[in-house]
């Protein structure tokens, strides 16, 4: 943890930090057993509306009988075990016990359907998979050839089935000792799979402690006395899980858990008010969408907020501070390798644009093909240099795509940046969305974050499409605003609106608009879904290209 830092530059918490890793390390006891017994560590909104809440007293005794019941069900050392359970107190626990058990867990998205969950409690071998009752018919299906225990959390829990409620109840509250250490597998996240077959990237249990120095710095030094918690995002990604819900267990604050299938804007912005939340992760798709609603925030206290997952642009930072009265931190990492770089406006000024600065423990560079740091504002792929806490331990079953990853001691994001003098950062582009046009490498983000400046634009998508004259076009696929017609009229001022703004290369010489645009259960943009359907439907479709 970083401590209170305030006052400190960023290079004197850079130079001040080291990684101290204990020989014994367990994420459940420290996020329960070792924390104050008396305090609240979840406030649980209900499906029923009714809430709850829950002391890390509670968690602590109900992990400890969950991880003794899972054993009386056969889970040993190492085992994986589902998780396919909603934002509430039964998945903070199903995490909790999985961990002391010495299993590794596995989370499964709520909105998965049944070839998605069959495909990774398959291919980890799960033994046991908890599952929420209204989520029971689904994972049933997709299990019915598994040989696994299915563990059920509320009613239905009918033969051969358990109950969640009984397993709990039948474990011992005797401590028990699971002697793991911080490589032990605790975690196996799946990739979104934008691209191929998801892959697992399997994390020790160090990798709550490699997230700390970058979410204390995140929430402007999080740990303070009014700390409270809350994200929409989906506790089954590593965003919403080790962005969110451990760490701020880790420093023995409390969390709101409330979510759902839809994210309704003026519904988050309420419970933020009524629960008294300080601190928010809130995804780009979740303040986009509070944009776009004109929510009233009046009532909204927040003292930090943090996003990451895609850029957010000027304009949506902007909009940000004015309306929800809070300095948006980006950060950036993926699922193999999260939290590494982002911001703190409480200790470094935040540039509008960039992804922000490595965190502390963490050495982040610009790299070619062979792994060497290019000087400043010179493009090329991001890395992460290994070893580093935050870091997956391997992909599961996957020798080759783990060594593939990697080049010398470098990990590959696959993302395209530049970095500045100041060791900002910048984004440019996912390897495999940068448009070539005419000679012009280009990158989708800076015409996003000008497409958005128009009045029009809800939320836009750029990706680049083939022509024969120039190799690739900038092509927009854009959602709009209420009170605007779609067609060619506002196709031409939109494109007039970006050429005037930024180069003559850059501007979307096609426009296509789109009731909404293809998302990834983590909220990322589908860009490669829209350039496989421009592709299939050709050319002519666009009768604007000019």
């Amino acid at each position: 943890m970083m401590g209170n830092g305030l006052g400190r530059s960023y290079e004197e918490l850079r130079s001040a930090f080291s990684w101290s890793l204990p020989e014994r390390f367990n994420m459940g006891i420290a996020c329960a057993d070792q924390q104050p017994a008396a305090r609240v560590a979840l406030v649980d909104n209900r499906s029923d509306g009714s809430i709850r809440e829950v002391t890390f007293g509670q968690f602590t005794e109900l992990s400890t009988r969950l991880a003794h019941g899972l054993v009386a069900l056969g889970v040993r050392a190492g085992d994986r075990v589902g998780v396919v359970i909603p934002q509430s107190t039964e998945t903070g626990l199903a995490h909790l016990g999985i961990y002391k058990a010495g299993a590794v867990a596995v989370p499964l998205s709520i909105l998965f359907g049944p070839d998605a969950i069959r495909f990774r409690l398959a291919d980890c071998d799960a033994r046991v998979v908890i599952v929420a009752a209204e989520l029971l018919e689904r994972v049933v299906d997709a299990c019915a050839d598994l040989d696994l225990t299915i563990v059920v959390v509320g009613d239905g829990a009918a033969a051969p089935h358990r109950s969640f409620d009984e397993v709990v109840a039948a474990g011992s509250a005797a401590p028990i000792d699971p002697a793991t250490g911080p490589d032990s597998p605790a975690l196996l996240i799946y990739t979104s799979g934008t691209t191929g077959s998801p892959k697992g990237a399997l994390h020790g249990h160090r990798v709550l402690l490699g997230h700390m120095p970058g979410f204390d710095l995140m929430f402007n030094f999080f740990g303070q006395a009014d700390d409270r918690m809350w994200t929409p995002a989906d506790w089954a990604w590593i965003g919403g899980l080790l962005d969110a819900v451990l760490p701020t267990w880790f420093h023995g604050r409390s969390l709101v858990a409330a979510g759902g299938d839809r994210f309704d804007p003026q519904w988050a912005v309420d419970l933020m008010a009524e629960h008294r939340v300080r601190t928010a992760f809130l995804p780009p798709t979740a303040l986009k969408l509070m944009r776009q609603s004109d929510v009233d925030a009046a009532k909204l206290r927040l003292r930090a907020c943090m996003s990451g997952g895609e850029p957010l642009g000027r304009e949506m930072l902007a909009w940000a501070e004015e309306r929800l009265g809070v300095v948006v931190n980006e950060i950036y990492g993926q699922t193999e390798a999260n939290l590494v770089v982002g911001n703190c406006h409480a200790a470094w000024p935040v540039v509008a644009g960039s992804m922000g600065r490595p965190f502390p423990g963490h050495e982040v560079a610009v790299i070619d093909d062979d792994g060497t740091p290019v000087p400043p504002g010179e493009v090329g792929e991001i890395g992460v240099r290994a070893p580093d806490p935050v870091m997956f331990l391997e992909y599961w079953n996957q020798p080759e795509a783990t060594a593939g990853k990697f080049v010398g001691d470098w990990l590959k994001t696959g993302d395209l940046g530049v970095a500045d003098e100041d060791g900002y950062l910048w984004f440019q582009a996912r390897a495999d969305d940068l448009i070539n046009s005419a000679g012009y490498r280009i990158g989708p983000g800076e015409i996003e974050d000008c497409l958005l400046r128009h009045d029009a634009v809800a939320m836009v998508a750029v990706v680049g499409v083939p022509d024969e004259l120039r190799g690739q076009v900038v092509k927009a696929y854009i959602e709009v605003a209420p009170g605007y017609e779609p067609g060619e009229p506002l196709a031409d001022e939109i494109k007039q609106f970006v050429r005037t703004r930024l180069a003559a290369h850059e501007y979307p010489r096609q426009i296509e608009f789109i009731e909404a645009l293809p998302m990834t259960s983590t909220g990322k943009i589908r860009r490669n879904v829209l350039r496989d359907q421009s592709a299939t439907a050709g050319a002519g479709q666009q009768p604007h290209t000019r």
